[in-house]
């Protein structure tokens, strides 16, 4: 990010860690001498006191919380700065669709699909964190976003791993992705020992700092299935050609093959504010305060094939990116859904895995993987499978 380029900027999910992460970046960017940067809009889902905050530092000229219970408290925690506020989903769009060339799209869950979606159909460039955006709907989005002039930057470290390493020139030369995953909490558990494992113990992650939600994920290697998903939509590779493997340093953040056998990899430091510098200045480079790789402490890079026993939440995604349509969109829903309620103390942690694989059943039995070409579709599938993933929890619940 050159001294003399000037960006507008958009973060949808400021007060979550990768929001936090972004605004600590540009701050540091900043004072570096590194860019030149305007914040135009800040959102957040209820985080009031933290938004406000923000906006009194970044100076944003519109500022919005989803949950409309809370826009008079925004409104009036913001007073006297010459801030625009919203309130409510709409208002979420709004911040969306305002004058930013980049946007860090980093709402949590199937949330972000709308907001997403408004500023892909405007020409910005996408900084994507948000999974559910390409596995419930990745060919409306990506569309949106070829249509309109604008560049998809991926911020998952595996993606955007594969991003700095992949030949997008000659992507038949490429033989395969590999995405590494750290196995998570549990990665030597037994079956048995994860029958009774607590929600603390789920998203107590061995090496990143996460939100509950995805650091459950990554227990049960949902996260990872979710990112094969996402690949396939980032990157001309058949889904075929994309494999997991287990690498518990979270050294390497993912791999390319070529055909001539040649592995190119990214590593760094498990650290989110990597990714996200890359996206932020691409094509260019920035600073990081992140920490650099000490190849002499790390001393041994380890790795294995994932259980697809102990983890069947990668056997599931393979089969909804196989079947495809709303398929990914179900293995979605119902996988939230099941995560609130092991969190909620309603469901064991093995119980997430099974019931969205009944979830993702009951839909195919009902004929749902047609061929999905709009986020109307995805909408509808999402609403269904969190139907039906809340019966199954409320069956659990009551046994």
């Amino acid at each position: 990010m050159g001294a003399s380029r000037s960006r507008k900027i958009t973060i949808l999910g400021s007060t979550g860690s990768i929001g936090v992460s972004t605004l600590s970046l540009l701050e540091f960017a900043a004072a570096k001498g590194e860019a030149a940067f305007e914040i135009e809009a800040l959102t957040a889902n209820s985080n009031v006191a933290d938004l406000a905050e923000q906006a009194r530092k970044f100076k944003p000229k519109f500022v919005a919380v989803a949950d409309p219970r809370y826009g008079a408290a925004l409104r009036d925690a913001v007073a006297g700065l010459g801030i625009e506020t919203g309130a409510g989903p709409e208002a979420i769009e709004e911040a969306a669709m305002r004058d930013a060339d980049w946007v860090m799209a980093a709402i949590v869950g199937a949330a972000g699909l709308h907001p997403t979606l408004k500023a892909a159909k405007r020409g910005a460039d996408i900084a994507l964190a948000n999974k559910e955006c390409l596995v419930c709907a990745g060919d409306v989005v990506t569309a949106a976003i070829d249509e309109a002039g604008g560049r998809l930057l991926p911020v998952d470290s595996e993606h955007n791993a594969i991003f700095q390493v992949f030949d997008f020139d000659r992507p038949n030369r490429v033989s395969r992705l590999i995405l590494t995953a750290s196995g998570g909490p549990f990665r030597t558990w037994s079956k048995e020992e994860m029958a009774t494992a607590t929600p603390a113990q789920a998203v107590a992650h061995p090496n990143w700092s996460m939100g509950a939600k995805i650091s459950v994920d990554s227990a049960t290697m949902m996260n990872k299935g979710l990112e094969l998903i996402e690949a396939s939509h980032i990157f001309p590779v058949p889904h075929e050609q994309i494999e997991i493997l287990v690498h518990p340093q979270s050294v390497i953040h993912s791999m390319v093959e070529y055909v001539d056998g040649s592995v190119l990899a990214q590593l760094g430091t498990p650290d989110m504010r990597t990714p996200i510098a890359a996206s932020l200045a691409w094509p260019d480079r920035t600073p990081s305060p992140s920490a650099k790789l000490d190849f002499a402490e790390v001393a041994k890079l380890t790795f294995e094939a994932p259980d697809l026993d102990r983890f069947p939440a990668l056997r599931l995604a393979r089969e909804a990116i196989a079947a495809g349509g709303v398929m990914p969109a179900t293995l979605n829903a119902a996988n939230e859904v099941a995560v609130a309620a092991f969190l909620n103390g309603d469901v064991k942690f093995l119980d997430i895995a099974a019931i969205t694989e009944q979830v993702l059943s009951d839909v195919a039995r009902s004929g749902g993987t047609q061929t999905l070409t709009t986020l109307e579709q995805a909408v509808a599938a999402d609403k269904e499978a969190r139907r039906l993933a809340e019966e199954r929890v409320a069956a659990k619940a009551a046994a």
